[in-house]
């Protein structure tokens, strides 16, 4: 198998009520069984999933963490480890400064699996065109530094490749692996995005079959709070 991975440039700056499917088969030739990841920040300027902080005030978005969390894990100074009601744990409740206008904060989407939907069946009805669609955010990971982009929404892609059952390289009977699709996805995509470029969104081209179709959302990814050791 060999992936094709590039950003799609010259986009405008997304405001809320903007057609961010339009936009995307405006600025790129898209085929069938593409995969398009399109960056949180976008979809929730689309949708108006945005609210005012003061801009001289670097704690003033702190009441919208405690607003958008159903848990708070751990504190540290200023820094808010905390549970979403979409089931992400995650620095701030996700809630995002960069890339946004001064004096406003962005939050994630009400639903971005929806937000994934809505845009894949736009495309579909525009060009009759088959394609996955992710939708990307920057989280941390516990135990490592540094941060990588994970799926907050999918549609018409796996989610997960679970790979129980079959056969590894040298025969042996795979009991626990379940590959986590969308935010290899994700990350494979964010590479060629850019975190500083204003790309945002990047087309996944050249995967196999048995990547699509699937009814999957990204809940299914989230780790029940029964099976967590850390909880």
């Amino acid at each position: 198998m060999r992936l094709e991975i590039f950003p799609v440039e010259g986009l405008p700056e997304i405001t809320r009520g903007d057609d961010i499917a339009a936009m995307i088969v405006d600025a790129v030739q898209l085929q069938h069984h593409d995969i398009v990841v399109v960056t949180q920040k976008i979809v929730s300027k689309a949708e108006g999933a945005m609210v005012a902080i003061d801009p001289d005030d670097p704690l003033s978005h702190k009441p919208f963490v405690e607003r958008e969390s159903v848990r708070i894990l751990r504190r540290r100074g200023e820094l808010i480890i905390s549970q979403t009601k979409h089931g992400f744990v995650c620095a701030n409740a996700g809630i995002d400064l960069s890339n946004v206008a001064s004096g406003t904060a962005a939050l994630l989407p009400e639903d971005s699996d929806r937000s994934a939907r809505r845009i894949r069946d736009a495309i579909a009805g525009r060009h009759n065109i088959d394609v996955g669609v992710v939708i990307s955010d920057t989280f941390g990971r516990p135990w490592r530094r540094g941060v990588t982009d994970v799926a907050i929404g999918c549609a018409g892609v796996r989610a997960i490749l679970d790979l129980r059952g079959t056969p590894d390289a040298l025969g042996r009977t795979m009991q626990v692996t379940e590959v986590a699709l969308v935010d290899e996805l994700s990350a494979a995509a964010e590479l060629a995005m850019g975190k500083t470029t204003g790309c945002p969104v990047g087309i996944i081209r050249g995967g196999p079959d048995e990547w699509f179709g699937s009814s999957s959302v990204v809940e299914d990814i989230v780790r029940d709070p029964a099976d967590d050791l850390f909880r």
